[in-house]
């Protein structure tokens, strides 16, 4: 699979410098290169790429404005590259993959091109699957409902038991049982357990693919908590509420979550 490439900085050294960077990752195609917002806007409208490197801070038109301007269409990846760790919470809400800071070091952006491999893949396998339920819904109506089934692991196996976190240089293995609540921040997720709080790179949406959801369901936006864990349910205003949990944190339920409170309701 070959990733289609784009690089915007207002430095030609910079985008040079990353070229370089890249030249290894043979599967890495650069398709287009960009000194600025406006011409980053027009190119990634045209080629549709795959990645996009993308600097944050160029006159006019910063990465942050590159990302508003492309809201219309279905967005590349984006990891931004920057001299300045200060914009890495705003990268992350902003959806990025990943957040590189100049000069970028080889080790992590080969960790950052394995997330993009690994991202663009699931991609590629859910388009397939799109595809062939088309097909069979034309010469095969019948088939179409039962596509996938007899694959999948009984529900008891099918969940994360324990997770590998690499968090402060080393590996901890934590109980699932443990986990009180996760809260999101970009392409990182902050796991609190009873007496712990770790650090794991990966998003919500695939975290919560390896979780019980009869367990761990999201009660926000960017937090999912184990229901096991929750005491004590607060109402609040305009229909939101808190629930409390064996720690004594309280996380709020917002309105588009209300059925999760329901399961405490009998």
């Amino acid at each position: 699979m070959t990733i289609r490439t784009i690089l915007v900085d207002d430095e030609p050294l910079a985008i040079q410098g990353l070229k370089l960077r890249l030249a290894p990752h043979e599967d890495v195609e650069i398709i287009e290169t960009c000194l600025n917002g406006r011409e980053a806007i027009r190119a990634i409208k045209t080629h549709k790429p795959d990645l996009v490197f993308l600097d944050i801070q160029m006159p006019g038109f910063d990465g942050f404005s590159v990302i508003q301007g492309l809201m219309e269409i279905e967005p590349p990846l984006f990891v931004f590259v920057t001299a300045y760790e200060d914009h890495a919470i705003r990268a992350f809400q902003a959806q990025a993959l990943d957040y590189l800071l100049k000069p970028v070091d080889e080790q992590r952006l080969a960790d950052t091109l394995d997330r993009v491999r690994q991202r663009l893949a699931e991609k590629k396998g859910i388009e397939e699957v799109g595809r062939l339920k088309e097909v069979l819904a034309e010469v095969a109506p019948d088939a179409v409902d039962t596509l996938g089934e007899g694959d999948e692991a009984p529900a008891s196996n099918r969940f994360e038991k324990m997770i590998n976190i690499k968090d402060r240089g080393k590996i901890f293995r934590v109980d699932v049982d443990s986990i009180e609540r996760i809260d999101a921040a970009g392409d990182y997720m902050c796991i609190y357990t009873g007496d712990n709080t770790l650090i794991l790179r990966e998003t919500m949406k695939d975290l919560e693919k390896r979780l019980d959801p009869r367990r761990f369901q999201r009660v926000h936006r960017s937090t999912i908590v184990n229901l096991d864990l929750v005491r004590e349910v607060k109402p609040h205003t305009n229909g939101e509420c808190f629930l409390v949990l064996d720690s004594g944190a309280q996380v709020k339920v917002s309105r588009s979550y209300r059925e999760v409170v329901a399961r405490f309701v009998h």
